[in-house]
C-alpha cells in the first residue's frame, strides 16, 4: 500500500522556494548583462544583436530544455538512470551540431540578413555572439538532466547553490570583459552567459555524486527516493528502455521546440515592423524584467512534478499554492509596472536612454497577466507530465506560437502598432490560448487518477 505524505502549503514553500531562488537568479542575468551592454560603445546595435543571439541560442537549445522534466519523472532505478544519461548525451550532440550549422557563414548571412533582416553590423555582431554561444546548449542539458535527480530525491537546495556558482562566474566574465578586453557589448552578454552555465554544469556533477550513487544502488524496478517520503517501491515498474524514453520524450521536446520559435518569430516579425531597431534594441530588456516574475512559475513545474504524487493525490494543496503563487508573481510585476519604478528600472537601472524607455513602459503593462498565466501552465503540464500524457502540452504550445503570430500579423503589420507593442500583445494571448487549451486534459487526466485510486482503495479493502 503506498505511504500518503501530507503536503501543507509551508512544506509546498519550503521544497519550491530553492527551485524559485534558483530561477530568480536565473533571471537576474538578462538586466544585469543589458545594463552592461547598454554602458559599453553602440548600446542600441550591441542590444539588439545580443537579443537576437540569444534568441537563436535559446533556439537550438530546444531538443534539451524539458530533460529536467524527464529526470524528474523517470529517473528511478539505476537502469533508467544509465539510459536517461546516455539519452542526455545524444540530445546535448543534437542541439551543438544545430548551432554549429547556424554557424555556417552563408547559412548565418542568410538567417540574419536575409530572414531576420538584420543590418549587416548588426549581423555580424550576432555571428561573434553565437560562436561564443557554442558551449551553450551541451552545458545547460547536462546540468538539466542532474538537476531532475536532485529535485526527484528533494534536494532541491543544492540545485539553487549551483544557480549561485553560476551567477557569480556571469558576473565575474561580465566586470572582467567589460573592464579591460574592449569586446563589444553583445559578445561580453554571451561570453558571460557561457562562463556562467558550463561553471553550473561542472558544480551539478560534484553535486550530484552522491545521487548517482543512490540510483546506481537501486535495481531495475526498485524505485527511488521520492520528495517529501515515500518511494515507488509501491508502483515499481521496469526501467523505461531507449524506446520508451523517446516516446515520453518526443512531445515534451516538440513542445519545446516549437515554444522556443516565439522569440526568433517575434525578433523577424519586429525587424519588419515600425521602429524596428527600437523595438529590437528595447525587447531584450522587456522580457528580462517579466521573466524576474515569470521565473516564479516556471520553477514551479518541476515542484509540481515532485510533490503531486503518483496518482495527483496532493492535487488540492499543490493546486492552492498555484492560485496564490500566480496572483502574486503578477500583482508583482504590476507594482513595477504602473508606477514611477518603470522609469527607474528602465533608465537607471537597465541604462536605456530615456528615448528607448519610452518603448518599453506600455509592453511592460501590456505583461502584466503573463506571471500569473505563467503558473498556471506549469501546474497544467506538471500533471499531464505526471500522467505520462504529455502530448496535449505539445498541442497547447503549438496552439501559443500560431496566436503569437496571428495576432502579430494583424496588430504589427495590419495595424501598424510598433514593434514591441503587438509583439507582447500577441505573446499574451499566445499564452491565454494555451491556458485554455490544456484545461480539458487536465481535467482528464485528474478523473482517471481518481479512478485509479477508488480501484486501489476497493483491491486493498478485500479480504
Amino acid at each position: 500500500m503506498r505511504r500518503v505524505v501530507e503536503r501543507t502549503q509551508r512544506s509546498i514553500f519550503l521544497f519550491w522556494a530553492p527551485l524559485a531562488a534558483t530561477w530568480l537568479m536565473m533571471a537576474a542575468e538578462g538586466p544585469f548583462l543589458a545594463a552592461v551592454i547598454a554602458r559599453l560603445a553602440d548600446p542600441t546595435f550591441n542590444l539588439a544583436a545580443y537579443g537576437v543571439a540569444y534568441a537563436f541560442a535559446i533556439l537550438v537549445e530546444a531538443p534539451v530544455i524539458m530533460l529536467m522534466s524527464a529526470s524528474t519523472a523517470l529517473g528511478r532505478d539505476s537502469v533508467a538512470f544509465r539510459r536517461l544519461r546516455n539519452f542526455t548525451w545524444g540530445l546535448n550532440a543534437l542541439a551543438t551540431a544545430l548551432l554549429l550549422a547556424v554557424l555556417v557563414p552563408w547559412v548565418h548571412r542568410t538567417l540574419m540578413e536575409g530572414v531576420v533582416g538584420l543590418p549587416h553590423d548588426v549581423a555580424e555582431l550576432t555571428y561573434g555572439a553565437l560562436w561564443l554561444f557554442l558551449p551553450w546548449p551541451a552545458a545547460i542539458g547536462y546540468r538539466l538532466f542532474l538537476h531532475g535527480l536532485l529535485i526527484r530525491t528533494g534536494r532541491t537546495r543544492l540545485v539553487a547553490y549551483g544557480t549561485v556558482v553560476r551567477l557569480l562566474t556571469m558576473a565575474a566574465m561580465a566586470t572582467a570583459l567589460y573592464l579591460g578586453a574592449g569586446w563589444p557589448g553583445a559578445w561580453v552578454g554571451a561570453a558571460a552567459l557561457s562562463a556562467g552555465v558550463v561553471a553550473e554544469a561542472a558544480v551539478a556533477q560534484l553535486m550530484a555524486l552522491s545521487t548517482v550513487r543512490e540510483l546506481k544502488a537501486v535495481p531495475e524496478g526498485g524505485g527511488s527516493p521520492r520528495a517529501g517520503g515515500g518511494s515507488l517501491k509501491s508502483t515499481a515498474r521496469r526501467a523505461p528502455g531507449y524506446r520508451d524514453i523517446a516516446r515520453f520524450y518526443y512531445p515534451l521536446a516538440l513542445t519545446s521546440l516549437i515554444g522556443l520559435t516565439v522569440q526568433p518569430l517575434l525578433t523577424f516579425f519586429m525587424g519588419r515592423a515600425p521602429f524596428p531597431l527600437e523595438s529590437l534594441a528595447v525587447f531584450p530588456v522587456v522580457h528580462a524584467l517579466s521573466f524576474i516574475f515569470r521565473s516564479l512559475g516556471l520553477s514551479f513545474q518541476e515542484a509540481a512534478i515532485a510533490l503531486l504524487g503518483d496518482r495527483h493525490e496532493h492535487v488540492q494543496p499543490v493546486g492552492r499554492f498555484a492560485w496564490f503563487l500566480g496572483l502574486g508573481s503578477s500583482a508583482a510585476l504590476a507594482v513595477v509596472a504602473f508606477t514611477p519604478l518603470a522609469d527607474i528600472w528602465f533608465v537607471r537601472i537597465s541604462g536605456l536612454e530615456p528615448e528607448l524607455a519610452r518603448f518599453a513602459v506600455i509592453p511592460a503593462r501590456i505583461l502584466v497577466p503573463l506571471p500569473a498565466l505563467s503558473v498556471a501552465l506549469s501546474y497544467q503540464r506538471a500533471v499531464l507530465v505526471q500522467a505520462h500524457r504529455t502530448g496535449p502540452i505539445t498541442l497547447a504550445t503549438a496552439t501559443e506560437v500560431g496566436l503569437i503570430a496571428l495576432t502579430f500579423v494583424l496588430a504589427g503589420w495590419g495595424l501598424g502598432w510598433v514593434g514591441i507593442t503587438a509583439a507582447f500583445v500577441a505573446f499574451l494571448i499566445g499564452r491565454t490560448g494555451a491556458n485554455a487549451f490544456l484545461v480539458a486534459p487536465v481535467r482528464a487526466a485528474l478523473a482517471r487518477s481518481r479512478s485509479l485510486e477508488q480501484e486501489e482503495a476497493r483491491a486493498t479493502a478485500e479480504p
